[in-house]
């Protein structure tokens, strides 16, 4: 625990302006980020009495190590400064929603030249027209199904769009008349656009043009006696009116509004949204906190804002936010709310009529989310929490490992040796942290020698980057990461690295062997501050280093069913990583060593002949009857096959049967399949 006396700025040092500041703990992570309109003045609140600061106000300063500042011109740059570096160094004692980019949104691919209606979640895209976010994703399904019926408008795939194309044929839909098929030339691009922006203009709320229409229409068809077309106008109407009914009108004058509202206590907090277009909630969403700091409901609802609006432009920034608490000041707020609409948005708090009646009830949805959260929460906090408790006692640890990392080798038969490392923190996943290794040191089967390669691999990063700033690299190549998670360190701190932060706790995979190796490797580092121990599959027995006998937990025990699932999970992760390697070189033709040759080629010749066998026998003005292939390359192609030895034959496993085709040949649907049975070895698999 450091003391926040030694790293206090000097008297003076500290300016006496607005800007943003950041404390960072012992290994230089940003840890909060915090905005002030008198930087000496805020920063000065936190080096005071530690008995006089809140709870976790006191841990945050004791965790930090040290205090940074930038100072800018005004408020409102403040405000933004501080949203993006809580974006980018995602630090953990800032509030942070949770749940946040899950809710579903109904699209309108606007930017595609037949535009599509579709479920989307996560970030926006450019040129697609949202609507919602709404509480599941088949509430939004209901609603299409609705409005097909007279906006039939595409949603089918581009798989399915381009088959129908294809073949001429549309799909069900089309068929039943709740698509207007312009796979297959039914409609032209503009007829299908103007259905497209008709739907797009009913879901904004434009609705008593297209009920007034249609209800002209169908008492035109019934004075014609076309009753037959006004019965499907009268249906027409009946969904479009059943569509509407679902988002009842709750605000008059066709209100645009957001409606925020915030229910907690000492421990949490739980904000609820709702979005009302033209008068009507379009959508909901809701978020829950941990309030790691002491923070008021203002600051709460300015949070909240951040998140709701930092990556929104025009529209959907509404003109009016309603909130249960001004944030102080409030005009930057403001100020930067209108910047991002780009007209004025007033920000204020309901006193009377329907708005505060509706507030009301925003409110009693947040109180009941907190409840329902707090309910949830309870026995999987206590939980972890006792997990943690128990293991550490077991192992005679100091404290409880709140970072554990967890070390498994999988292979097949000697082939394709690798590693897995999972990570969890608090007893829960850690996803991000995950890594991937391949064993480079030798060749072979030998998971003691592997686990002591990758131990010391991935603790002589952390050592190296522990002593400098920027990416360490050995010998000029990434130490053994596999694909993009090994992606190269960023030069300034704070940042996620690959192995910056040290576990309290290394379980390996294994028994006495793998936990003997995992402790050589740290003490030929010199690292004697990380507790090592293993978990044996058999009898699930915990070993720790120099011990000849286990640790024996009670099968009821929560440190024990933790352990496993930190064990299952890297065995997963490595076994994954392993078969994904594996089926790479199953699938490996002589065909991949031509220069030049791409997949296109490749499949050509291979649905010319059938199979790398019949290919292997043909002349070389055989192989130049294939399309897009020269003599040059034929002579290449030929002098590689005849290289390449021939595959062993596949066998079938049942009959006992050889296969005459090599791997390569054709399956029925034109793509080059691998014969043998590679998946019934899976049970050697380590």
């Amino acid at each position: 625990m450091a003391d926040p006396s030694s790293y206090r700025p000097q008297p003076g040092q500290i300016p006496d302006s607005p800007g943003v500041y950041r404390f960072r703990d012992e290994h230089r992570r940003v840890i909060y980020v915090g905005k002030a309109k008198s930087l000496r003045q805020r920063l000065a609140n936190y080096f005071q009495d530690l008995a006089n600061l809140h709870p976790r106000t006191r841990t945050m300063v004791t965790t930090a190590a040290s205090v940074e500042w930038t100072v800018v011109s005004t408020e409102v740059e403040a405000l933004q400064l501080e949203y993006s570096w809580i974006k980018e160094f995602d630090p953990r004692f800032n509030v942070k929603y949770r749940d946040d980019k899950s809710y579903p949104y109904l699209a309108v691919t606007m930017n595609e030249e037949f535009p599509r209606v579709q479920v989307m979640r996560g970030h926006k895209r450019k040129g697609v027209r949202y609507f919602g976010p709404y509480g599941h994703a088949w509430a939004i399904r209901d609603t299409v199904d609705l409005l097909l019926r007279v906006f039939p408008v595409r949603t089918c795939s581009a798989g399915v769009f381009k088959n129908a194309a294809r073949t001429g044929r549309p799909c069900l839909l089309g068929y039943i008349g709740k698509c207007s098929a312009p796979c297959v030339g039914r409609v032209d691009p503009e007829e299908h656009r103007e259905l497209a922006e008709e739907f797009c203009d009913f879901m904004a709320g434009r609705t008593g043009t297209y009920i007034r229409r249609l209800e002209k229409r169908m008492t035109e068809a019934a004075e014609e006696m076309e009753y037959e077309r006004a019965a499907r106008l009268r249906d027409d109407i009946e969904a479009l009116k059943k569509a509407m009914e679902k988002n009842a009108v709750v605000l008059a004058d066709a209100t645009d509004a957001d409606l925020i509202a915030v229910a907690e206590d000492e421990l949490e907090a739980a904000v609820q949204i709702f979005h009302v277009r033209g008068g009507r909630v379009r959508g909901q969403r809701g978020w829950v906190t941990d309030k790691v700091e002491e923070i008021t409901t203002g600051a709460l609802v300015e949070h909240a804002l951040q998140q709701l609006y930092g990556e929104e432009k025009g529209d959907s920034v509404p003109k009016e936010v309603l909130v249960p608490a001004l944030p102080d000041p409030v005009e930057p707020v403001q100020e930067w709310l209108a910047d991002r609409r780009g007209s004025g948005v007033s920000l204020r708090i309901p006193q009377r009529g329907d708005k505060k009646a509706l507030m009301e009830t925003v409110q009693r949805n947040a109180l009941q989310a907190l409840a329902l959260h707090k309910t949830k929460r309870a026995s999987d906090l206590t939980t972890r929490s006792r997990a943690l408790e128990e293991i550490a006692e077991a192992l005679d640890l100091d404290s409880a490992p709140l970072r554990i990392e967890c070390y498994d080798i999988s292979h097949l038969q000697g082939d394709d040796v690798v590693a897995s490392m999972v990570v969890f923190e608090d007893g829960l996943q850690r996803k991000s942290e995950y890594r991937r290794f391949q064993i480079r040191g030798f060749a072979g089967q030998d998971d003691v020698r592997s686990m002591h390669e990758v131990i010391t691999r991935r603790f002589r990063r952390y050592l190296a980057e522990k002593e400098k700033t920027g990416e360490w690299v050995e010998d000029g190549h990434e130490d053994g990461l596999a694909g993009d998670l090994g992606t190269g360190l960023k030069d300034e701190d704070g940042r996620p690295k690959k192995f910056a932060y040290p576990p309290q706790l290394v379980v390996v995979d294994g028994g006495q062997p793998q936990v003997a190796a995992a402790k050589k490797a740290l003490d030929e580092l010199g690292i004697d501050d990380i507790a090592v121990c293993g978990l044996a599959k058999r009898l699930e027995e915990v070993w720790l280093p120099d011990e000849d006998d286990p640790v024996v937990l009670p099968r009821t025990s929560e440190g024990l069913y933790l352990l496993q699932r930190v064990r299952d999970e890297a065995h997963r992760f490595a076994i994954t990583y392993q078969r994904t390697k594996r089926a790479k070189r199953f699938k490996a033709s002589p065909l991949d060593e031509v220069p030049g040759l791409g997949e296109t080629r490749k499949q050509a010749l291979l649905k010319h002949f059938g199979s790398l066998r019949k290919l292997r026998s043909a002349t070389i003005d055989q192989i130049c009857e294939v399309p897009g292939i020269g003599r040059k390359t034929a002579e290449t192609i030929a002098v590689a096959l005849a290289q390449a030895a021939p595959a062993a034959p596949a066998v079938n496993m049942t009959t006992g049967e050889i296969m005459e085709e090599e791997p390569g040949t054709m399956g029925s649907g034109g793509e080059p399949v691998t014969t043998g049975a590679p998946d019934e070895r899976r049970g050697q698999e380590t």
